[in-house]
């Protein structure tokens, strides 16, 4: 076994009292779902701290996996059997997510958690529409409990280019008062894009929150949405990460905040933004010209 994985149970976490730990912890178990791959780690003072929209980052094993891999919190226990775990979900991609399916029960990972800024919950009774990409529905799958219990409604929107990339659909029909489903080749639900079935999601006028996590694009065009309607809107935003702890400044949005566009570390003021103030024409490669002096980049309204 490597340095970052080994056998055997997991040791008392080292950190702070309050914020994230860092920990090695024991995988409880690893499983199929779909497309996707699931590890469940023993975690239990992570698990307590952690929230709907916050993340682990784990040290990987391989050739060019010296960075640490940040994925959402899907699934927390914190009561019964299995008390302290925290699931994540993912898929494989690349030498890192290719070792993570290579592990099982026993191994333990270093993993650092539970960081990020969480899902905000509504302070008023008002509906929660829950929209999710491919497996970026895992944490919107984890808010949706959370909602629940505050007795808030939830409607959730998923969507993926093909059926068997859709994010357990059956735990969305349990957990939603209703659900749609669409897939760009028509294979499963409405043939489009998530997009294309918010306006019928929308028609009752009882949502007064909207909530997503998936690819950038399908998050562009929800806040466009969302900000036509003029209803809140929660993004989880998909930026790599190089320490997840907001030092080394590579995944920062462009955003605005009191009238100006500022930076916003992903990992440390996210992954969690308000979608409606986000700049999105300004991620990405921007075409050159020049700008005039005093000129000030086009706004957007703000929320």
């Amino acid at each position: 076994m490597s340095s970052v994985v080994s056998r055997g149970s997991s040791p008392r976490p080292q950190g702070r009292v309050t914020g994230p730990l860092r920990a090695p912890c024991e995988v409880l178990a690893y499983r199929r779902i779909g497309a996707y791959h699931s590890l469940t780690f023993v975690a239990p003072d992570m698990a307590e701290r952690a929230a709907p929209g916050q993340f682990v980052t784990l040290a990987v094993d391989g050739n060019g996996t010296l960075l640490r891999r940040p994925f959402s919190i899907y699934a927390v226990s914190r009561h019964g059997p299995w008390a302290g775990t925290i699931e994540i979900i993912f898929d494989v991609g690349g030498p890192g997510t290719r070792w993570m399916s290579t592990l099982g029960k026993h191994d333990v990972v270093d993993l650092v958690g539970p960081l990020g800024r969480p899902f905000p919950v509504p302070q008023q009774q008002v509906g929660c529409l829950l929209v999710g990409g491919g497996y970026g529905a895992a944490p919107l799958l984890y808010l949706a409990q959370r909602l629940q219990q505050v007795n808030l409604r939830v409607d959730m929107i998923l969507g993926a280019a093909t059926q068997d990339r859709l994010f357990n659909a059956i735990e969305a029909k349990r957990l939603a008062t209703t659900a749609l489903f669409t897939t760009e080749d028509g294979s499963f639900g409405t043939q489009g894009r998530v997009t294309d079935v918010m306006e019928r999601a929308l028609d009752s006028g009882a949502v007064g929150a909207i909530y997503a996590c998936g690819p950038m694009p399908m998050l562009r065009a929800v806040s466009e949405v969302a900000k036509h309607h003029r209803i809140a809107v929660q993004v989880a935003v998909e930026e790599a990460m190089a320490c997840g702890v907001g030092v080394c400044m590579t995944c920062v949005i462009p955003y605005r905040r009191e009238g100006q566009i500022v930076n916003v570390r992903s990992c440390v003021e996210g992954p969690v933004l308000n979608g409606r103030r986000i700049r999105w024409d300004l991620i990405g490669p921007q075409p050159t010209r020049e700008i005039a002096v005093g000129e000030q980049p086009q706004e957007q309204a703000e929320e």
